[in-house]
């Protein structure tokens, strides 16, 4: 998930320095306002930034104390002596990341191989540094910003643990704090208190920055009145693994949980976390993949019936480190407990919407924070639930999520049409139909087995449908369910969902010349950002969504039970969460395969998949 990825990636853009220029100075505020919201009435070059130490119930590094949070606060100065809500961004990422290489596991010669991740160079090079806009365009507004350092880095002391319950706890207390329920402390020692604040707190960051508001609401903590998770994870299980498979966030193989810990584990005196993280490499057990005590302890779904706060969900949908499942289970379990919520779907991949489409980010995210912090009703949770951007720049809003007439459409895999196709997707239920199979082979990788979707391939199955006639939108949670035998060592099968047909596509941001001031600024930190924009390319196809099971593990993901070679079993399984149009003449394309090589661990190629024609199918949340 590091944003940045210090091999890992969570991390994805959000690191923001704050710099501590002034003494700490008692003082709240209060915003002006208009029918519009709060007004930026307040001199950012004369704001009060100030460093406090927050205590918390847990001691993860045992050495008899408390472990404290580093937590950096810039607020307004005002004279009125009215207190302020806060806009709070914990994270690992401030002070930087370590070199540490990811597990060399991934090829896997039919042995047990369990490599310890050690120091190494492949990662603080990647550190994507988020860009400081939360205080140049809020504080003005009357709003305290507070920049925190996760347990176990920078100024933090405790050990970093990849999403364990230490972390949750640790930026809990810091919501605490601001309520006056915990304790906190000056660079001096003396007591301090966070006397200025209203107490209401909303939480938002990227990528690992945007898990721990996910963390910390799960928790059900009062004063936490609204977070904004963009890209992050909700169950850490869906990071590192998929249905009883070990597997990697995108560009990141051989990360897992012990290697993200150790690259921010940045605090002074890092050889005290050595024996947690000796247990978290044993815990997490990349053998098996089973789903266990150590995953559900980093599952947030789980306790999404505590959440109190509201939530303004955000995910890239072509996001590949922290893949749209995570927004998906999670938006889908707010939705069960009925959480007040908002969701903003961008064609982007690990990044911040300031980057997306800055000028209405920046209103939206006001308003929000002024509905849910200052209690202003300006009007946002009466306007659509969703907006998804459903091609570069093409925005379209929705009442609900999934979109309104989101039916499931149940399509059976077939064989050879006489249009060419080498499989077909038929309607449901179809006759059963012969065998078809495919040879595994783990050096290609999934871009190169899903073209020439006309042509047979010794090492896919491709099923495609007819042209379409009119078009189709994918919104939701596409499953497969395969009847297939499998002989030979590996025991992955990996689906793709593809759409067949040419047309202009996300092709990443670029930087264009020209900046936005958001504030005066000062000299450190002038608050001025470089402009970005969509890059596209035409493209004869793009693959929409991908999912993974480890065959072994078909009962359930947290029991391994080995399958016999060559018998026929049932397999079932979920793609990620998407929202995609599928054009008129397009073709919807669904591609088997077993190891998927940037994702899955590779087993030595060789082993043969058979699947059942008419009983396989593959059910698609569609509406027309």
């Amino acid at each position: 998930m590091r944003t940045s990825r210090s091999g890992a990636r969570l991390l994805a853009a959000a690191c923001a320095a704050v710099t501590l220029l002034l003494p700490a100075v008692a003082a709240t505020a209060a915003p002006a306002r208009d029918a519009g919201g709060t007004q930026p009435v307040y001199d950012y070059t004369q704001a009060i930034r100030e460093q406090v130490w927050v205590q918390t119930p847990v001691d993860s590094d045992a050495d008899g104390q408390p472990d404290r949070v580093a937590v950096r606060i810039i607020r307004p100065r005002t004279e009125d002596g009215r207190k302020v809500p806060v806009i709070f961004q914990a994270s690992p990422y401030y002070a930087g990341l370590n070199d540490v290489p990811n597990h060399d596991d991934i090829d896997r010669d039919g042995a047990a191989a369990r490599r310890s991740a050690s120091p190494g160079t492949d990662r603080a090079a990647e550190t994507i540094v988020f860009s400081g806009y939360l205080d140049n365009y809020f504080v003005p507004r009357g709003y305290a910003v507070a920049f925190a350092d996760s347990l176990g880095t920078g100024g933090s002391t405790g050990c970093p643990t990849s999403g364990g319950r230490n972390e949750t706890l640790g930026m809990k207390a810091v919501v605490d704090w601001f309520n006056g329920r915990a304790r906190g402390f000056d660079a001096a020692g003396a007591p301090a208190r966070a006397s200025w604040s209203t107490g209401r707190t909303g939480m938002i960051g990227v990528s690992y920055n945007g898990t721990l508001p996910n963390a910390v609401a799960s928790t059900g903590v009062r004063g936490l009145e609204t977070i904004v998770p963009i890209a992050g994870i909700s169950s850490w299980y869906d990071y590192y693994r998929a249905n009883g498979g070990v597997v990697a966030p995108g560009g990141f193989q051989g990360e897992d949980t012990d290697v993200l810990a150790k690259a921010v584990l940045t605090r002074e005196h890092p050889e005290v976390c050595a024996d947690v993280m000796a247990g978290l490499e044993r815990d997490q057990d990349r053998e098996t993949g089973d789903y266990s005590a150590y995953w559900a302890e980093r599952d947030y779904v789980r306790d999404a019936g505590k959440v109190r706060a509201s939530v303004l969900l955000v995910h890239g949908l072509h996001d590949d480190n922290v893949r749209t499942q995570q927004a998906g289970q999670w938006w889908a379990a707010l939705a069960r407990t009925g959480v007040p919520r908002k969701i903003w779907l961008h064609q982007a991949g690990h990044t911040d919407p300031f980057n997306v489409r800055r000028d209405v980010w920046l209103d939206t995210l006001h308003r929000w924070f002024d509905q849910w912090l200052y209690k202003i009703d300006t009007g946002i949770m009466r306007e659509p639930l969703a907006d998804v951007e459903v091609a570069p720049g093409q925005w379209r809003t929705a009442a609900t999520w999934p979109v309104p007439g989101t039916r499931p459409m149940t399509l059976a895999l077939g064989g050879p049409a006489a249009d060419g196709r080498p499989g077909t997707l038929q309607p449901w239920p179809a006759r059963p139909g012969a065998r078809q199979s495919f040879v595994d082979d783990p050096a290609r990788t999934a871009e190169d087995l899903v073209a020439d979707e006309l042509t047979t391939d010794p090492n896919r199955l491709a099923y495609l449908s007819a042209p379409l006639t009119t078009e189709a939108r994918l919104s939701g949670t596409p499953e497969v369910g395969v009847r297939a035998d499998l002989a030979g060592k590996s025991p992955y099968l990996t689906a793709l969902l593809v759409d067949y047909g040419t047309a202009d596509r996300y092709a990443g941001i670029r930087t264009v010349p020209g900046q936005d001031c958001i504030g005066p600024g000062i000299p450190e930190d002038p608050g001025c950002f470089n402009r970005r924009e969509y890059a596209t390319q035409s493209t004869p196809l793009e693959i929409v969504s991908r999912g993974w099971l480890d065959v072994r593990n078909r009962l359930s993901p947290s029991r391994t039970t080995p399958i016999e070679a060559g018998r026929p079993y049932t397999f079932r399984w979920n793609l990620q969460t998407e929202d995609h149009v599928f054009a008129p003449g397009h073709r919807i394309g669904l591609v088997l395969i077993s190891t998927e090589r940037d994702h899955t661990l590779r087993y030595p190629a060789g082993t043969e998949v058979g699947v059942r024609l008419g009983v396989s199918k593959v059910v698609l949340p569609l509406s027309r």
